[in-house]
């Protein structure tokens, strides 16, 4: 128990946890392991647990195929979108809705360890104890904030960094 505080204690979104709560979740916490190139859940797959690295790299890829019809001219290749490495989580969305994945999450290294927390737990430990839910919501806002203006940079470098097309 006290290794799953310790390896929580350094995640982003457990940021300012008191030991007593880090504990609390680390109550909800299974560990799993992935090899390289397994998929840790598909883009568009039900959206219900939130995953810590503990160890090794995950790598978060878009399929451009699930958005448009391929074609043999502008077949493309899944996309890296990032690469997360220890302490950083994903599945964050999985808190605020149960909607559907945004993207496939990937293990980049063997044995990845994974710390899988279900989300109808750690809702259910933030309606009990609503300060460690306040502090579990600031800490995912303030990640998604972080994670959106990095999207909105990507974006603006492609598409003003992007050679210009000529008309006809």
């Amino acid at each position: 128990m006290n290794s799953l505080v310790n390896l929580l204690k350094q995640s982003d979104i457990f940021y300012q946890f008191t030991p007593t709560q880090l504990e609390l979740v680390a109550n909800l916490c299974r560990e799993e392991t992935y090899q390289a190139g397994e998929i840790i859940f598909e883009e568009n797959s039900d959206s219900k647990e939130l995953y810590v690295i503990a160890q090794g790299e995950v790598e978060i890829v878009l399929s451009p195929g699930l958005i448009s019809a391929p074609d043999a001219d502008t077949a493309q290749k899944e996309t890296t979108i990032a690469v997360l490495r220890r302490g950083q989580s994903f599945g964050e969305v999985a808190l605020v809705d149960e909607g559907l994945r945004s993207a496939t999450a990937r293990a980049a290294q063997k044995d990845t360890r994974l710390l899988v927390i279900p989300r109808d737990k750690l809702i259910m430990l933030c309606e009990t104890y609503p300060q460690l839910g306040y502090r579990l919501m600031t800490n995912l806002a303030a990640d998604l904030a972080m994670k959106i203006r990095n999207t909105d940079l990507r974006i603006r470098e492609h598409l003003l960094y992007q050679p210009q097309r000529k008309e006809q």
